[in-house]
């Protein structure tokens, strides 16, 4: 008889209950604190995933979940149907963190993309003079921004479209990291909107050349198309800067922001931009009941304060350098190729099984680092910014173990 502490009882139990639309690996965590997870055995792991960088302040930071508790005794709902006293607050202090005019807070990343969409296109009939109906949006090969329709229909990967259209009209995809291929696209005057990841994470952290992003940003300016950035793994330090547009100093005219703005605590997302984009969505014509609710708000000013009090871009972009070129040395044919920018890197592998990753993956738990393959074979480091450059050492030697020893 298996005992409730056993791990197969919970994986059993969500294979029974529970729908069959992750795969996810053989672990059930059951604490966390800062970069280390406890499985409900009590083995401790170093967290290489940190939940796709959500958690980039370290598992159950105090600070944000004293923020959690002290308001979830307070207010945690009002709607939008009346103000509340927290609100205001929150959106005076992110719009000044990230230097827009306005915010639309909502609660997941897809949210926050699907918003950005409507926003892009609603800008496209009232700004632009798009006749209605016939405004694009440019998504590029190999991007990634959730599973709803509007997301899917956007998508070149058939585990995420097949089987579920018909999909959303207005959406066209030309390659990524190519300058000529955006040059041409714009070339329409229906085009409203280019929406791409700063760097590909899901695709398994494909990073553009130097000058993709300005150079994309500086030919939407000439055809008066919204440059849209899906920050939502990208933003908030992972990459060495608070968002990864940063490197190539440009400011997107649409920001969409998720996953690590509340820490990992509470669903928060947000769209920025400023009141010439913003102001084109009316009363009723978008919106969320829990968007912007006074718990969120309280958690995401923690987290946000936490990022800047804990200088957590300045550790990714030094840390980085340190994993990518520790990572390098290792000496073995398995891994192919090491590519991220701040601690949001990828390893490639090599090998024939097309399993080899996940496998990999499964020695890694074993050895007491959790990291998950994507794409077959690539296997995202993406350690909570919080981590030490001890602790980073201490598992680039877990990694070179396993890789040497893989079988």
């Amino acid at each position: 008889m298996q005992t409730l502490t056993s791990s197969q009882y919970f994986i059993d139990l969500e294979s029974k209950h529970g729908a069959h639309n992750y795969h996810p690996l053989p672990v059930v965590l059951a604490r966390g604190e800062g970069v280390f997870v406890w499985d409900v055995e009590g083995k401790q792991y170093f967290d290489f995933l940190s939940a796709y960088s959500a958690v980039n302040q370290g598992h159950c930071h105090p600070k944000i979940v004293a923020a959690l508790k002290n308001q979830a005794e307070t207010l945690t709902l009002t709607s939008r149907a009346f103000y509340n006293d927290v609100l205001g607050e929150y959106e005076k202090y992110v719009t000044d963190y990230f230097g827009y005019d306005k915010v639309l807070p909502m609660n997941t990343g897809v949210e926050g993309g699907e918003t950005a969409v409507k926003l892009c296109r609603k800008w496209a009939y009232t700004k632009k003079g798009i006749e209605e109906n016939k405004a694009k949006i440019i998504f590029v090969h190999g991007n990634f921004w959730g599973r709803t329709l509007a997301a899917i229909s956007t998508s070149d990967d058939p585990d995420s479209y097949g089987g579920f259209g018909p999909y959303m009209p207005g959406f066209e995809r030309i390659p990524y990291n190519d300058l000529e291929a955006l040059e041409k696209a714009l070339e329409d005057p229906n085009v409203a909107g280019f929406m791409v990841e700063p760097i590909q994470g899901e695709a398994g952290v494909v990073v553009p050349d130097e000058g993709y992003l300005s150079g994309a940003y500086k030919r939407c300016k000439e055809k008066n198309v919204l440059f849209i950035a899906d920050e939502v793994q990208t933003g908030i330090a992972r990459t060495g800067k608070l968002i990864c547009c940063e490197h190539e100093n440009i400011k997107p005219d649409i920001l969409i922001l998720g996953k690590a703005l509340s820490g990992g605590v509470f669903p928060v997302s947000a769209v920025l931009a400023d009141d010439d984009i913003m102001l084109c969505i009316k009363p009723g014509e978008h919106g969320s009941t829990f968007g912007g609710n006074p718990l969120a708000c309280k958690v995401a000013m923690a987290a946000l304060e936490v990022v800047k009090e804990e200088n957590l871009s300045e550790n990714a972009q030094q840390l980085g350098e340190l994993l990518r070129a520790e990572l390098r040395r290792i000496d073995s044919p398995l891994i192919e190729k090491v590519r991220g920018k701040g601690l949001l890197n990828a390893i490639i592998i090599n090998h024939e099984d097309k399993d080899a990753a996940w496998r990999l993956c499964l020695q890694l738990k074993e050895n007491g680092l959790l990291a998950k393959p994507t794409h077959g074979d690539k296997i995202r480091f993406a350690p909570p910014l919080v981590i030490t450059e001890e602790q980073l050492i201490t598992c680039v030697g877990i990694i070179d173990k396993t890789v040497k020893n893989f079988k």
